[in-house]
């Protein structure tokens, strides 16, 4: 039925999907795969008409596999877009959205420092360590593309702070990294659970201000 636009997931050979029901789908012959990668291209082969877009799940996570389309609409749009993108104009314009993209990164890294060391609110005595660890997770956090809890604007960036710090503490100051954990259901979740009680215990010494000693504390470790 390729008069429908559709939501699609990999079928049994190349050229098969299969559709959410199950159902298995061949794809028609005048018909190429356009791969992920060129936004712009893929909206304008989407805005011309029907179109199967393939995605395919794996763990929490969906991915896009590309769009199936006629082929005479995929190169037409091909030609096009090569046409406009090969002006003064066009390179002008992206030159400006990469400024603005750039501005935004760097404002958005600068708040989101501010809020980590807001979340780790240490005693005065361990100013240093408290920069110096917001600095570690902000650029472990914000680089676009990372996938952190850091890129997602659903929460707010008071939480994703927050969260950011506890992943952190949970890689370079547990044995996380190197557990065995049973692939029951829930166990990570729960083993993450009890590694971040113990990353808050740690933090409260410094929020308290207590006596550390650097070869003992596991965030000292980390931090040099």
């Amino acid at each position: 039925m390729p008069d429908q636009t559709r939501t699609v997931f990999p079928g049994s050979t190349e050229r098969k999907v299969q559709t959410a029901e199950g159902v298995e789908l061949q794809v028609p012959d005048e018909w190429v795969l356009l791969p992920p990668g060129d936004a712009g291209w893929t909206r304008r082969v989407k805005a011309g008409g029907p179109t199967w877009t393939v995605t395919e799940k794996k763990g929490r996570r969906t991915f896009s596999k590309g769009v199936w389309a006629p082929k005479q609409r995929v190169e037409e749009t091909k030609r096009m877009l090569d046409a406009e993108r090969s002006t003064d104009a066009y390179a002008k314009r992206k030159q400006r959205d990469q400024a603005r993209r750039e501005e935004k990164q760097a404002v958005y890294v600068e708040d989101f420092y501010e809020a980590v060391l807001n979340f780790l609110d240490f005693d005065r005595r361990f100013e240093a360590e408290a920069q110096t660890m917001a600095k570690a997770v902000t650029a472990h956090a914000t680089p676009v593309g990372s996938g952190t809890v850091a890129r997602t604007e659903r929460i707010p960036i008071e939480r994703r702070a927050e969260s950011a710090v506890i992943a952190w503490l949970r890689h370079q100051t547990t044995a996380y990294d190197h557990m065995k954990i049973p692939r029951v259901k829930g166990k990570r979740r729960q083993v993450r659970r009890m590694l971040a009680d113990e990353s808050r215990r740690l933090l409260s010494r410094y929020r308290k201000g207590d006596v550390v000693e650097g070869h003992d504390c596991p965030l000292q470790r980390a931090l040099q």
